[in-house]
């Protein structure tokens, strides 16, 4: 392999003046998501923030229904992500590989894993409320649709899939929100001591 073959690489061997503005662009944007982390509740109220101006956007432009369609399912794709387990049990129930969700009382604890961790499911959400606000700048995508159509059907479509999530969730015994093992109280001390 000669030199500038590689990738980012520059005919001398040292990384383009691209390459690097792009790999530091990318660590800035790394360290912000890095600091954001323990901010859960201010991380939300930023994208609900967001997806209230996007709203008020496509109603003030009146247009772009499909992009809102195709955003909408892609927050249910992400919402159901959020609230599966990790394993599904429903692949673990003939095999007895791996870890499988406690079904009794006397099992073991086991924390309810996601598929779809918090931190990543407001990342993604958040991402494509800004892709669909950018898609709302060309009008390349505003398809004229029915949007009353649009909207019955996201409804129907989200109904049918929480019935399903939740159904799945009645079968396998398991919560998506867990907050620690359950603590229960012993015997209570009455406060005597043994005097010898």
């Amino acid at each position: 392999m000669s030199e500038g073959d590689s990738v980012g690489d520059s005919v001398h061997g040292k990384p383009s003046v691209v390459y690097r503005f792009f790999t530091r662009l990318g660590q800035i944007y790394q360290s912000w998501l890095d600091k954001s982390t323990p901010y859960t509740a201010v991380r939300w109220v930023v994208t609900l923030g967001l997806s209230f101006v996007y709203m008020i956007r496509v109603y003030l432009l009146q247009g772009w229904y499909i992009v809102t369609y195709a955003l909408g399912i892609y927050h249910l794709n992400l919402f159901i992500a959020f609230l599966s387990p990790k394993v599904d049990p429903s692949l673990m129930e003939d095999s007895d590989d791996g870890p499988s969700l406690p079904t009794k009382q006397n099992e073991e604890f086991r924390p309810f894993i996601r598929r779809l961790p918090e931190f990543k499911f407001w990342h993604a959400a958040t991402k494509g409320i800004l892709v669909a606000m950018i898609c709302t700048f060309f009008e390349a995508f505003n398809v004229p649709v029915f949007w009353p159509i649009l909207v019955m059907y996201f409804i129907m479509l989200f109904c049918i899939t929480m019935k399903r999530q939740i159904k799945h969730m009645i079968k396998y015994r398991y919560i998506p929100f867990t907050h620690g093992k359950r603590r229960y109280k012993g015997k209570e001390d009455v406060g005597k001591t043994f005097a010898s």
